[in-house]
């Protein structure tokens, strides 16, 4: 199984900036895509930016320009750093990762637990 875990949510002000962290950990044997999702109250969760395994970065169009996403292979982590956040980032940041483990021939989906961002004066 592979386990992801989120950290660096918190509460900050309008233009203010976090950093999000999510490590992977687990019996991988390989990482394909990892991104990091949202979802606001009484929204459906929706992508924010996706860091395929070529290293080919998108982003939602809400966000660019404001968000960049990396990833650090050795360590099995992805990065989301958010900057000029706005009452609108406002929502819980999941990380998700397209993974397959030792005992499996096929990738499959792992979603980590949600840290909550609140953007608020």
């Amino acid at each position: 199984q592979v386990q992801l875990v989120e950290s660096g949510g918190g509460l900050v002000q309008p233009g203010g900036s976090l950093r999000l962290s999510c490590a992977a950990s687990g019996s991988i044997r390989s990482i394909s895509a990892m991104g990091w999702y949202r979802q606001a109250p009484g929204k459906q969760r929706e992508p924010v930016a996706v860091i395929p395994s070529d290293s080919d970065t998108k982003y939602a169009d809400s966000v660019k320009g404001r968000f960049t996403i990396s990833r650090d292979n050795a360590k099995r982590t992805v990065y989301l750093q958010m900057n000029s956040l706005k009452p609108e980032d406002t929502a819980v940041y999941y990380c998700n990762a397209l993974a397959r483990d030792y005992y499996s021939d096929y990738d499959a989906d792992y979603w980590g637990q949600g840290t909550q961002v609140t953007v608020s004066s």
